[in-house]
């Protein structure tokens, strides 16, 4: 019995010394997010200052790529939702041609910028060889996660809530 008392008095003695550095060494440093500049579909310029206080999404797709067409929808609803709240997502398509892009931003409503990719984006942001995915920038500038696949509204909504803070 006194042999399982002193442990447990050793035991919360090492955690409550221990503790201040555990929490700290608990904290993770997000890499700064890359400054870019991209033209949207209606000739806008974007780039990434222009969003100063506000948590991003960079969400790379295509107009062939099925999960990307299911994932919109729950993109356009969030995004009316919290547009005004800080919310900005960027629709980067990886397609070819601008005018089947253009042609399916209109058919879908999609209240949000839509840019084509550039090399230089696809080098700073490496989204990789899947689509969808989604860079997440919190209000700092910082990327927070990469969401490789789709992404569903609920998702969408808590990364947004979780950095909005």
């Amino acid at each position: 019995m006194k042999k399982v008392l002193f442990i447990s008095l050793l035991s919360c003695f090492l955690l409550a010394w221990l503790w201040p550095s555990l929490i700290i060494s608990a904290e993770k440093e997000y890499p700064p997010a890359p400054d870019f500049t991209l033209t949207d579909l209606n000739g806008q310029t974007i780039s990434l200052a222009d969003f100063e206080g506000k948590v991003i999404f960079l969400n790379f797709w295509a107009t062939w790529c099925p999960p990307c067409r299911q994932e919109i929808p729950g993109f356009i609803e969030i995004y009316e939702k919290y547009k005004d709240k800080g919310m900005v997502i960027i629709g980067i398509s990886v397609d070819r041609g601008v005018s089947k892009v253009r042609e399916f931003v209109n058919d879908t409503h999609i209240p949000y910028p839509v840019a084509m990719f550039t090399n230089e984006i696809i080098k700073a942001y490496q989204p990789g060889r899947f689509i969808p995915t989604t860079i997440i920038i919190d209000k700092e500038k910082k990327i927070r996660d990469k969401h490789v696949g789709y992404m569903d509204k609920e998702t969408l909504e808590r990364y947004f809530l979780d950095l909005n803070k």
